[in-house]
């Protein structure tokens, strides 16, 4: 029985093969394999012992593990054991020296590091879509927005590209903590090596170069969980970014704005109002959102351990570390799913940035008359009292401006209506936009990124 809905709801099949449970047992074992090889140099093992435990953990047997599981009450041991009688005399060294958290926490490590390929992936998609976005729309002029309200003109593509500049930091930020994440633990109990005498260092490295990793400088029994905190907050903040993107689109999704819009198709609006259209998959970016942000606590939680470690940590890691993978990487989806079936109505932005009658333009008359020579304060005072009398008198700035004597005495009828005109005012929008792109491109060149094939 299904009770969790990343079971068969959220989420990408890749993603979900990671965390599910042979997912994780597959990842345990590559580690147990990877000490077999270090203890195989040290001539503890042969490789014909290797071959035969690697030909074991082809045909994983969930169910008998979870029988000694319930025997033992250990989920490591079980899997270990499992493994070491399926193998006979060849997998007598199977463990030899290890703490559970060796085998956890390196493939925690693993796993890190393979669902975060699958995220960044996602998310150069995302942001090659917004950058594109944002040039092709960089003339396509709007109202921008504040507290609400109409405040200035921007373009479009200045407002995709204010998203291609965040999302660029997320990425910045996730890259960044991959090199205190995705590191190995391999120490032994405690973090002192003890069992393995002075051949610690030895296999350490040979179990590390085994995997593609770099170890932890020094541990305890458990990786130090900050580098965990660091990835789930990260992941959070990538969430909230999606969320303020969904927001907007499902504010500008309203019939009385209709800036934007999801591309519904046939899909079903209501169960009993058949001409809605709903943001669902915007709303659902934002729903999971506050899921992701709750997580957070519990991993910051899990930083402050008894002495050199306790199992606080290991029941609320199950939960958060899958759920957040999960969550992010369906919100992903859903952001690449709103991204290309995106509709745009240009016609209803400049319906919509004429609704003040102009008001939206009385900062640029208030500088414009500060240049003409007008203190700025005097300027401010009178655009804010042409701005009310066009209000209360239903008449548009222009009309307004055109008539008053001072403003005449500063302005030509040529030069008040440059002043008032949106597409004068979009200041270094294009600049803006070419910038936050390059910020994004030097992104992918530092890290050399480049959008995968799925299938790769």
């Amino acid at each position: 029985m299904s009770i969790c809905p990343l079971e068969w709801r959220y989420g990408s099949e890749e993603m979900r093969k990671i965390f599910s449970r042979e997912g994780i047992i597959k990842y345990r074992i590559q580690v147990e394999i990877a000490l077999l090889y270090a203890l195989k140099d040290l001539g503890y093992v042969s490789q014909e012992d290797i071959n035969i435990v690697e030909k074991v953990s082809e045909n994983i047997d969930l169910n008998e593990i979870d029988k000694l599981e319930e025997k033992l009450g250990h989920d490591v041991m079980a899997m270990v054991v499992w493994l070491a009688e399926k193998s006979g005399e060849s997998g007598r060294f199977i463990h030899f020296g290890a703490t559970s958290y060796d085998i956890v926490d390196t493939a925690y490590a693993l796993m890190f590091r393979d669902a975060l390929n699958i995220i960044e992936r996602k998310l150069l998609e995302i942001l090659d879509t917004l950058s594109q976005m944002s040039i092709k729309y960089k003339d396509t002029i709007m109202i921008g927005r504040t507290h609400g309200q109409h405040a200035l003109p921007i373009t479009l593509g200045f407002k995709f590209a204010n998203y291609v500049y965040e999302l660029s930091r997320s990425l910045e930020r996730i890259k960044d903590t991959e090199r205190r994440l995705l590191k190995g633990k391999f120490a032994g109990a405690v973090g002192t090596m003890a069992a393995w005498g002075d051949k610690g260092r030895i296999i350490e490295e040979k179990v590390m170069q085994e995997l593609g990793l770099t170890p932890h400088e020094i541990s305890t029994q458990v990786a130090p969980r900050d580098g965990f905190a660091e990835i789930i907050s990260d992941l959070a903040i990538l969430a909230s970014q999606l969320d303020r993107f969904a927001l907007e689109v499902r504010e500008l999704m309203r019939p009385e704005i209709r800036e934007l819009s999801e591309g519904v198709g046939n899909r079903v609006g209501s169960s009993t109002m058949p001409h809605k259209e709903n943001p669902v998959t915007a709303e659902k970016i934002s729903g999971l959102a506050k899921v992701i942000r709750g997580l957070c606590l519990t991993e910051l939680e899990n930083i402050p351990l008894w002495h050199e470690r306790d199992l606080t940590n290991s029941s609320s890691e199950r939960i958060v570390l899958s759920h957040a993978f999960l969550i992010i990487d369906e919100m992903l989806d859903s952001m690449l799913s709103v991204l290309h079936n995106l509709i745009i109505y240009p016609e209803n932005m400049k319906k919509n940035i004429e609704i003040t009658k102009g008001l939206i333009m009385a900062e640029s008359l208030m500088i414009n008359l500060t240049l003409k020579g007008m203190p700025r304060h005097v300027a401010h005072e009178l655009s804010m009292k042409l701005s009310r009398d066009a209000e209360n008198n239903g008449r548009s700035l222009l009309e307004e401006a055109m008539e008053n004597d001072v403003i005449k005495k500063y302005f030509t009828i040529d030069e008040i209506k440059r002043v008032l005109d949106p597409n004068n005012y979009l200041g270094q929008t294009e600049y803006l936009i070419q910038r936050a792109i390059k910020y994004y491109e030097k992104l992918k060149q530092e890290y050399n990124l480049k959008i995968q094939n799925t299938n790769s």
